[in-house]
């Protein structure tokens, strides 16, 4: 499902030290991440606590480990970026689903639209 041509993403299940979903996002030749602690927003309208912790180099992309598994893999496009807001379609094993993460004060929220592809 990855494919050279279009930026990747991976969605990591993350058992320790705490369980949480690790998001990210291939940009500028890394990984650009974020925990999620209560995984991906299921329904249309809801919102997700996301932390924006350092970037990772390409080589997470499939790496995976007693503790970490992949839950999705796939390609992302971006839609539209503010310096507060980007808004994504995520291409993933489910089907593509729309997202923004928007920046608060200290973290991010990681909402799933409304309006989906």
């Amino acid at each position: 499902m990855v494919t050279d041509d279009r930026p990747a993403f991976v969605l990591h299940d993350h058992r320790k030290p705490r369980p949480h979903f690790d998001l990210r996002l291939e940009e500028d030749g890394v990984l650009r991440s974020w925990a999620v602690p209560r995984g991906l927003p299921e329904a249309t309208g809801q919102n997700r606590l996301a932390v924006a912790v350092p970037d990772h180099d390409l080589d997470h992309l499939t790496y995976t480990d007693a503790d970490k598994s992949i839950a999705d893999i796939g390609w992302w496009e971006e839609e539209s970026r503010t310096d507060k807001r980007l808004v994504f379609v995520l291409h993933g094993v489910r089907g593509p689903v729309r997202y923004a993460l928007i920046r608060t004060d200290r973290d991010w929220l990681l909402h799933r639209t409304k309006s989906q592809p």
